[in-house]
């Protein structure tokens, strides 16, 4: 049933618009002034407004604009004793759907109300159409005829079209996202909202209020309630991005909603009840972690229903000719270049590397090569700054070509030294910016013996103690 917000100053109006909207078989909220109507729609999902031109305070152009800022399909019916042309050119301009004048013949407003939910049903369908689409777009960027990917859409054809939650497993950069969207995607909630959060990107508290939401003055700045995502993903998918780093207490949290399939905002006191398929992705060993005491174990089971585990880009090397095409026609049409082929030498390194970045770190080579190449074919010397000088450095002592491995752990070392002295030895930061786990970060520096205190003591001033 349609859910209709209708705001007048007066209340003789108000109850004459919901009697007759009543009758029309629409789901009517009054609001006696601007104010209380924003406070309304930002705890309730509505799908028209009704609000009259003239009132004291916040008046209905300002009623208007500010629920076009806050969801721009909504369609908003004004309602004016004195209408002019200005008055109407102005209120379209605005983003109105149509504006009618007191008094009103119940008839024609039930006709324009039926019009424009009619028009806010076909917008909602193309939205949904367009992020379809732009879905289907992103999901071919899984790429893969290795052993270990075709093992992989096997898994996703098995468990998309149930509501079973999965957990996808694999480093940073293996595309665990892009699984995400593919399992939203081939499944009977497709043409729903699939939502998103990266659980290590926020600070407890405010992780908990995006996840459930929270009631107006539950804490200082609160001014107004909010939605959050489960409650935006209901009917839909949730996607839980790095779920390994989830607070303990959140853990709890979460494990109740997966369990009771209710949520409980932060300030409230009733539980409501929410239907959203949970994807979850993590770059950790759940089960290490769970032994160590930082996952709860009910918690990974509840979970890990159904796994998916991506392999490490060295592990499907086979791939990296197919994803190297698919990179260069990407960023060919980016930034209007003609590359069509990789020098023998260029190859050989993107095919012997490890990838600890794995396909994002790929793809930022790739897109950083052609960047800085001007003709047909991408050349090892188009990663210069990446490889410290490129050939000049891939020499030896006598002016011979070092052997490939050796060369290409010349350059790591010199680029993971790099990255360090730029961060002044903050190997949190240098990790994220070469999109390498820090963990992988950590592994290089023990081989190739470099020292982040070392690099730290030489960036700092000299007189500094």
């Amino acid at each position: 049933m349609p859910k209709i917000l209708v705001v007048d100053d007066e209340l003789p109006v108000r109850e004459l618009l919901q009697r007759i909207l009543k009758e029309s078989g629409y789901e009517v909220t009054q609001a006696s002034n601007g104010k209380q109507a924003l406070d309304l729609f930002d705890q309730e999902l509505y799908h028209l407004v009704v609000t009259d031109l003239s009132m004291p305070g916040m008046d209905g152009m300002a009623v208007l604009r500010a629920i076009k800022e806050r969801e721009p399909s909504v369609p908003v019916l004004l309602i004016t004793a004195f209408a002019t042309i200005d008055t109407a050119v102005e209120a379209i301009k605005a983003g109105a759907y149509d504006y009618i004048t007191k008094p009103f013949d119940p008839d024609d407003l039930a006709i324009t109300i039926k019009n424009a939910l009619a028009h806010k049903h076909l917008f909602d369908e193309n939205r949904v159409l367009k992020q379809r689409l732009e879905d289907v777009e992103k999901r071919s960027s899984i790429i893969g005829n290795a052993p270990r990917m075709k093992e992989v859409f096997h898994l996703i054809d098995k468990v998309a079209p149930t509501d079973a939650t999965v957990l996808i497993a694999g480093e940073s950069g293996t595309g665990k996202e892009l699984v995400a969207r593919r399992l939203h995607e081939a499944s009977n909630r497709a043409a729903q909202t699939m939502l998103s959060i990266n659980c290590g990107a926020l600070p407890e508290t405010l992780l908990e209020s995006e996840l459930f939401g929270y009631e107006k003055g539950s804490f200082t700045g609160a001014a107004s309630a909010k939605q959050g995502i489960f409650k935006a993903a209901d009917k839909g998918t949730l996607f839980l991005d790095e779920i390994g780093e989830m607070p303990p207490p959140l853990q709890v949290k979460l494990l109740r909603v997966l369990q009771d399939k209710r949520i409980l905002t932060v300030g409230g006191r009733e539980a409501v009840p929410v239907d959203v398929r949970i994807i979850a992705a993590t770059n950790r060993d759940l089960k290490e972690e769970v032994e160590a005491g930082r996952f709860r174990d009910d918690l990974y089971y509840r979970i890990n229903v159904f796994m998916i585990p991506l392999p490490p880009l060295r592990e499907r090397r086979e791939d990296i000719p197919l994803l190297l095409s698919h990179f260069i026609k990407r960023y060919n049409q980016e930034f209007g270049k003609g590359v069509e082929t990789v020098s023998p030498t260029l190859m050989r390194f993107f095919l012997e590397y490890d990838w600890p970045g794995n396909i994002r770190e790929l793809e930022n080579y790739v897109e950083r090569a052609i960047l800085m190449t001007d003709g047909k074919q991408l050349q090892l010397s188009a990663l210069q700054r990446e490889v410290d000088d490129g050939a000049t450095q891939m020499t030896s002592a006598e002016g011979g070509f070092l052997p490939f491995r050796e060369a290409k752990e010349k350059f790591e070392r010199e680029y993971i030294l790099d990255l360090l002295e730029r961060f002044e030895g903050v190997v949190a930061r240098a990790s994220q910016a070469a999109h390498i786990p820090r963990p992988n970060f950590y592994e290089k520096l023990k081989k190739y013996g470099i020292s982040p205190e070392g690099v730290r003591s030489r960036a700092r001033p000299a007189d500094e103690p």
